[in-house]
């Protein structure tokens, strides 16, 4: 979705962000006025793109992606100072499932429609960032699995010393907190 297609699915957007961050490792406590605000400015970025994943005319799950040249500074500078060329580089946004669809394909096709969106953009590589965790962090529920291997099976590693941080309310939490970002890069 591009253009009135995608201002039309931001609520749908906000509603996952605020269901699927609010488990590990994100443990977001979700704000419907900041998602309001957040995905405004990523739907008036020319080049935005949101991929939706449907069940009938209900939005299960989406991923989004746009030029990192229109990013905030959080997100862009890490790649500025380490030299990197932002003109060629696509930022890949959130990318959320309902747990009841998982392990179907959808992860893949979400990268695989981001990527094309990406070279078509003339874009060289595509970027994300993943919040970091302890391996002993109270709140890991058992048998989490890290999202580590399948990134890497995209082709997808991390960038060593670009990382952001970003700050926000977690459960339990007052107020908002900051949060290390670690940014994960692939060649398109």
């Amino acid at each position: 979705m591009q253009g009135s297609a995608l201002t039309g699915a931001l609520d749908a957007l906000a509603a996952l962000r605020i269901a699927v961050f609010a488990d590990f490792p994100y443990l977001y406590d979700g704000d419907a006025g900041y998602e309001r605000d957040y995905l405004r400015e990523f739907a008036a970025e020319p080049g935005s793109v949101l991929i939706a994943a449907m069940d009938g005319e209900r939005i299960v799950g989406a991923a989004t992606a746009s030029p990192m040249a229109g990013q905030k500074a959080e997100f862009r500078r890490p790649f500025e100072e380490h030299g990197h060329a932002i003109a060629r580089l696509f930022y890949f946004g959130e990318s959320v499932l309902l747990p009841a669809f998982r392990g179907q394909g959808i992860g893949h096709a979400f990268f695989d429609r981001r990527e094309e969106a990406a070279r078509a953009a003339g874009a060289s590589h595509a970027c994300f960032c993943a919040v970091g965790r302890a391996e002993d962090d109270p709140h890991r529920p058992e048998g989490y699995r890290p999202l580590d291997d399948f990134w890497r099976g995209r082709g997808y590693e991390k960038a060593e010393g670009l990382t952001t941080v970003l700050d926000w309310k977690t459960r339990g939490s007052v107020g908002e907190i900051p949060h290390t970002m670690q940014f994960w890069i692939g060649a398109l």
